[in-house]
């Protein structure tokens, strides 16, 4: 079965996911120039940024692909999941599965984007060089086993840049340029850099709310907003299943507000909720016992290690 080694490898830059990078920046630079402006293609960035990167890449990627911290019919899930390729931030299996290798080496050399010795390489740089392990096809279904077979992901996976050039098409005979410009290159650039944040930023600014050995995850709360929830990041490091990053009462949590409307509503069940609670001042309340949920089920059957398995310390403020 492939895992990972210990044994720092030689890596490859990608000239053309750096190029790629480039010119999605360039072209949403146009966004400063009049030509390329209507406050149609303002209001439809807003609306696409919250649709692929809180339901899409918070809700359904991470929360729901990756830690399965809840359950949702078929056609729900498949939506949501449609929306995270929209992001345009690989295919779900490669996404969860580089996910999962943080969560079992997060901040070691085992980190595809540790942010041990920088925070350039965990915002972007680990994009744009092959790693000939945390790349490796049957590394990725290793780590991705659940979700690997799946026709509907494999053809995301296959299709999801397309996929991007198709909506602009349609963005382009709709609302011209502007929409274009709005729709595509700056909301993929704003997206990217709210969720390489949490990456990076999250993992050097901010408070903690639990001690765990070898992890700089941090709670920042200017990511969190960015990111819609995703910024606590020490929160979520310390109950990765959880479906609430937000611990505190102050910790607003957009993506799992959504999460409990459509529980609401009864289109997400079996919701998973924090481990740890705290009093309105901050402090621990209790710590919930029984099966530890800190781990993915057993049916995700991905590595052994694909979870960290130390149990992590509240920090108490009293």
């Amino acid at each position: 079965m492939p895992t990972l080694s210990r044994v720092k490898p030689k890596l490859t830059f990608n000239k053309g996911i750096a190029g790629f990078f480039i010119f999605l920046h360039l072209g949403a630079l146009l966004a400063f120039f009049p030509f390329a402006f209507s406050w149609s293609a303002v209001a439809l960035m807003l609306f696409l940024h919250w649709l692929t990167a809180s339901i899409g890449i918070c809700f359904g990627y991470h929360r729901y692909l990756t830690h399965r911290g809840m359950d949702l019919p078929k056609w729900v899930a498949n939506t949501i999941v449609f929306c995270g390729s929209l992001a345009c931030q690989n295919g779900p299996i490669k996404w969860v599965a580089h996910h999962r290798m943080h969560h079992a080496g997060s901040d070691t050399e085992r980190d595809p984007h540790s942010a041990k010795n920088s925070l350039w390489w965990p915002h972007l740089g680990w994009m744009i060089y092959e790693h000939p392990e945390f790349d490796d096809d049957k590394v990725i279904q290793n780590y991705a086993k659940d979700i690997s077979d799946n026709k509907f992901y494999q053809f995301l996976e296959k299709n999801y840049i397309k996929n991007q050039f198709i909506l602009g098409f349609i963005f382009l005979a709709i609302g011209g340029l502007p929409w274009v410009v709005w729709g595509i290159f700056l909301r993929l650039v704003l997206v990217y850099h709210g969720t390489w944040f949490v990456n990076s930023a999250a993992h050097a600014f901010g408070y903690k709310n639990f001690e765990i050995e070898n992890d700089l995850s941090t709670n920042c709360w200017w990511v969190a907003i960015l990111a819609y929830g995703e910024g606590w990041h020490n929160n979520h490091h310390a109950d990765p299943r959880s479906s609430a990053h937000g611990h505190r009462w102050w910790e607003l949590d957009i993506s799992y507000r959504m999460i409990q409307a459509m529980k609401v509503i009864g289109l997400a069940g079996k919701v998973i909720k924090p481990r740890v609670t705290h009093r309105m001042d901050g402090n621990v309340v209790a710590e919930k016992t029984g099966k530890d949920e800190n781990v993915l089920p057993e049916d995700t059957a991905v590595p052994a290690d694909a979870e960290k398995s130390e149990t992590p310390v509240a920090v108490d403020d009293s």
